[in-house]
């Protein structure tokens, strides 16, 4: 990055800066008026009377108290079509906020217990994603998340029905309620993964503490670690973080929706990128978590007084690490480094 950007303008940049969103759960963009569009088309009945019923029940005291009604909204999904319209949805919304790349999470598992096949979900979900260059001029792909209260067997049995169609998943991760659940419980299906050419990450360190993060590098062998902010409570996992160049996928919004941070003024996001973390900024489970990737960065920014630096490395960061290829990478970042040279011109 070259030039002083003005600090009048970062609002501005930050709105319009390119950047990829690495760190999405597919079925937490569903937004209230499309739950209930969803609803009435698959006859589901629903426990609350109104859009705005459901958007006020969005308080949630920790991440299982959310996980609970999350699942509600999964209910009305039935159809490939479904799927189709959820994630075309979430990008059309990306974006806007200047996203030119999204690694999608999808959970199988829930959709199969539903009642829905492995096919509907990903055939629906990569169509959007599919579509994407030419509808949205972006990119999009598919990382497909083990459910971690669930066991290992059960994972290796959704790792199966996914293999007709590992040509539309990029990845492997592992996601849902961390406590109690260690990321070692699941070493033999991640490394089965890991022999298929599958890229790996894993939720780690959100509410759980930093031996879950070490858990994933070294028993997983994933190459990032989505959240990760408990890292800061273990100086050796710091300097190993910073040495390895670990990507974390931080998700502020989500981290003071779901109490892991009383502020967003007390989060340490800023403490990890000075301290030479590899983080980026995601919006997690947007339509529940109060703001999409945008609005992440604006709040964000606003209360950890960060500036343009930041939010260039930041965005750096979300097209190095993420699973696109090189050329690919490069043209992002050369859009980026456009963007950032207009801002810093003279008027």
């Amino acid at each position: 990055m070259t030039g002083v950007i003005d600090s009048s303008r970062l609002p501005e940049l930050l709105r319009a800066m390119p950047k990829a969103e690495l760190h999405m759960h597919i079925e937490g963009s569903l937004e209230p008026e499309l739950i209930f569009e969803m609803a009435r088309r698959n006859a589901v009945s629903l426990n609350y009377p109104t859009v705005e019923a459901l958007r006020d029940a969005y308080v949630f005291d920790d991440l299982q108290n959310f996980l609970d009604i999350y699942h509600v909204g999964t209910k009305v999904l039935k159809t490939e079509q479904d799927f189709y319209e959820m994630t075309g949805a979430y990008l059309a919304r990306a974006r806007t906020d200047n996203v030119l790349h999204a690694e999608i999470f999808i959970d199988t598992q829930t959709h199969i217990n539903h009642g829905q096949s492995a096919e509907t979900v990903i055939n629906g979900l990569y169509r959007a994603c599919s579509e994407a260059p030419t509808r949205y001029g972006m990119t999009a792909s598919l990382i497909l998340c083990f459910l971690r209260n669930l066991s290992e067997r059960e994972a290796f049995e959704c790792l199966e029905q996914a293999l007709p169609l590992r040509d539309k998943i990029v990845g492997i991760g592992l996601a849902s309620g961390e406590i109690g659940n260690p990321p070692e419980k699941f070493t033999r299906v991640f490394a089965r993964a890991r022999e298929l050419g599958f890229r790996l990450v894993a939720h780690a360190g959100e509410e759980a503490p930093p031996a879950y993060i070490w858990g994933a590098l070294d028993a997983l062998k994933v190459e990032r670690i989505d959240h990760g902010v408990q890292a800061t409570q273990d100086s050796a996992l710091m300097q190993r973080l910073v040495r390895d160049r670990v990507p974390l996928t931080v998700c502020p919004l989500s981290n003071i929706k779901l109490k892991v941070f009383p502020s967003l003024a007390r989060h340490n996001l800023r403490q990890m990128l000075d301290a030479g973390i590899v983080a980026t900024i995601n919006s997690d489970d947007p339509a529940y978590f109060g703001g999409y990737i945008n609005e992440n960065f604006s709040q964000t920014f606003a209360a950890l007084a960060m500036d343009s630096r930041h939010a260039y490395q930041l965005a750096r960061n979300s097209f190095e690490v993420s699973f696109l290829d090189a050329g690919t990478k490069r043209r992002y970042v050369d859009q980026l480094d456009a963007v950032f040279e207009q801002f810093a011109a003279p008027n």
